[in-house]
């Protein structure tokens, strides 16, 4: 799941070098791509998350629905990769955003992808050069089909007794602020767990028993069912992440809270 830079940079020097996708995105900043041009991973393919790893959002579905799979398909072409190319995926926030991609592309079934643990900020602490501008890859040619990770749908969620992880940041789950989605609140019956405490301060992954540690304390067991959600299904794949590095398989919720709060007959907590 995870590369370090070192063995990134070693990958890159193979007769396999794995195509590499900066997915530079944060709530409230639009200027991803132009963070991208200013310097990245050489060779590195710009993703747009909100054009390439979503479909058009919308009350009913969320703010980052699930892309048709064969958006996803045309996309993954374009930026180069082929049905047996090695993925890495990177940004500069601890893979919060990346691993959407990864999660994609998961579920799409490419199975060989993995996250640049420590991201952008890694690659920089170890005095690795980076690029400017855009990198034009050359068209791929990989078959992706959708189901090969587990998702949750709303009705489903709304009856289901599995363990409910609510990914956002602590102070949005209790309903203090929310500065994006219809309502303030949470899912009834859902725990906290914010993503950033899935790291270190170096922006790399807890390590797997530290991360075990940590879901047990939060009252999750070896064998209970787990769906996790954040705002609109980003910060989640990170969830599910942590959680598999832990040794525990949880179901994404794409549609999360901004799906959940857009309808007014679905009921909502505040702590």
């Amino acid at each position: 799941m995870l590369i370090s830079v070192d063995e990134l940079t070693e990958a890159m020097l193979s007769d396999r070098p794995p195509v590499i996708l900066d997915v530079r995105w944060q709530l409230g900043d639009s200027h991803g791509h132009q963070h991208y041009r200013d310097g990245h991973i050489p060779g590195a393919v710009y993703v747009d998350l909100d054009r390439e790893l979503a479909a058009p959002p919308s009350p009913e579905d969320g703010r980052h629905p699930l892309p048709d799979i064969a958006d996803l398909q045309a996309a993954a072409r374009r930026w180069g990769i082929d049905d047996s190319s090695p993925v890495v995926v990177y940004d500069d926030i601890g893979n919060l955003a990346s691993a959407r991609a990864w999660w994609l592309l998961r579920w799409g079934g490419h199975h060989d992808v993995r996250m640049l643990d420590g991201g952008l900020g890694a690659w920089r602490a170890a005095g690795l050069r980076v690029s400017a501008g855009d990198t034009t890859p050359r068209a791929g040619s990989v078959t992706l089909e959708a189901g090969h990770l587990p998702v949750a749908e709303i009705d489903y969620v709304a009856t289901t007794s599995a363990i409910l992880v609510d990914a956002r940041a602590a102070e949005r789950y209790r309903g203090e602020v929310e500065p994006v989605d219809p309502r303030a609140g949470h899912i009834p019956g859902a725990i906290s767990a914010p993503t950033a405490a899935n790291l270190g301060p170096d922006g790399r992954f807890l390590s797997a028993d530290e991360l075990r540690e940590r879901f047990v304390a939060l009252g999750i067991g070896d064998d209970d069912e787990v769906i996790t959600y954040c705002g609109s299904g980003v910060n989640a794949a990170h969830a599910v992440a942590a959680l598999q590095i832990a040794g525990r398989t949880a179901a994404l919720y794409p549609g999360s809270w901004s799906q959940w709060s857009a309808n007014p007959s679905r009921p909502a907590e505040t702590v």
